[in-house]
This record gives structure tokens, sequence and C-alpha cells, in this order.
């Protein structure tokens, strides 16, 4: 399955409030739609400090509500190196932001990933 460089998902605010949006509309019973659009903000976002910790927020607040004790202790983690990361220089691009994948892993984004940011990019409202 191809893949597509990190560093070609450049970030844009109205593309990540498209998706934010998009977020908080899907069906709270969709938690794999839901995971879905968080870890395309985090796609989009991770170059930007606030966009980055927003939505590592995001994902410790459904982790937390689906009672997920690994992504809730992989998100209060990955909050707390969002700033030392941003400060150094260090971020794994393309990385999804989810705790079962390495905090320091760059990562190629997926299609499906950035099939769902190209879509949030071409529309007002999704």
């Amino acid at each position: 399955m191809p893949t597509e460089p990190a560093a070609s998902v450049a970030f844009d605010p109205d593309t990540f409030e498209r998706l934010h949006r998009s977020y908080l509309r899907v069906d709270r019973r969709d938690l794999d739609q839901a995971w879905h659009l968080l870890e395309a903000l985090h796609v989009l976002g991770q170059a930007r400090l606030v966009p980055h910790a927003r939505t590592h927020g995001l994902m410790l607040g459904l982790a937390w509500r689906t009672r997920n004790l690994a992504e809730v202790n992989g998100q209060v983690l990955r909050l707390l190196l969002v700033p030392l990361g941003h400060l150094l220089g260090r971020l794994p691009l393309g990385n999804t932001g989810r705790s079962n994948v390495g905090a320091f892993r760059p990562m190629s984004v997926a299609p499906e990933l950035l099939a769902t940011i190209r879509a949030h990019q071409r529309t007002s409202t999704p």
C-alpha cells in the first residue's frame, strides 16, 4: 500500500478547523471514525504547537470517555512531550499520535488519512 511523505501535508488552519468540526459531529458510538478523524487532525496539526496540543487533548478526552487506560496514559505522556518536541524541533512527522505507535516514530501518511485531509481541504462543510 503506497503512502505519502509526511512533508507533503502542510498545515492549513481552515482545513484543521473543518476536520475538528467533523470530529465534533461524529456519532459518539463510531469510535473508528472518531479516532480516524483525530489521527488526521494530528498529522495535519502536529507541526504547530497549539493545534498539536489541542489534538492530543481531544485524543485524551476520547480515551478517557472510552475508558482506554493505555491510550489515556499514552496521551498524557504525549501532552507532556508536545512542548519539548516543538522547543527542540524534534517532531516525528506523519505520526498518528496514538499510543499504539511510538511517540518518536516518524511515519508516512497512510492513504486513508491523506484522503480525509484532502477531502476537508476541498470542502467548506464536509
